[in-house]
């Protein structure tokens, strides 16, 4: 999406939730940073993610969510059209 991202990952209980997505955050943050920015700058101080996150739990609705996940584009193309004729 464009500016937004959706995951559906697995965390063992022994990581915190707050642990991993700041890991996740941080790591590609500063690979982007190296592949897109100025390779020759110290990224600091510079913003690529928001500040907060949104996690759920998934039990038996994992298969829904994956589906959901995966057609999400489609499925906002689908409804910006529908806002068009509004």
């Amino acid at each position: 999406m464009p500016d937004h991202v959706h995951m559906l990952i697995a965390i063992p209980p022994k990581y915190a939730v707050s642990q991993v997505i700041g890991y996740i955050k941080g790591k590609s943050a500063i690979y982007l940073a190296r592949v897109y920015g100025e390779r020759k700058r110290n990224f600091v101080g510079q913003h690529f993610w928001a500040r907060g996150y949104f996690v759920s739990t998934v039990g038996r609705d994992e298969a829904t969510i994956r589906e959901y996940i995966k057609n999400q584009e489609q499925e906002d193309q689908r409804l910006e059209q529908l806002n068009l004729w509004s």
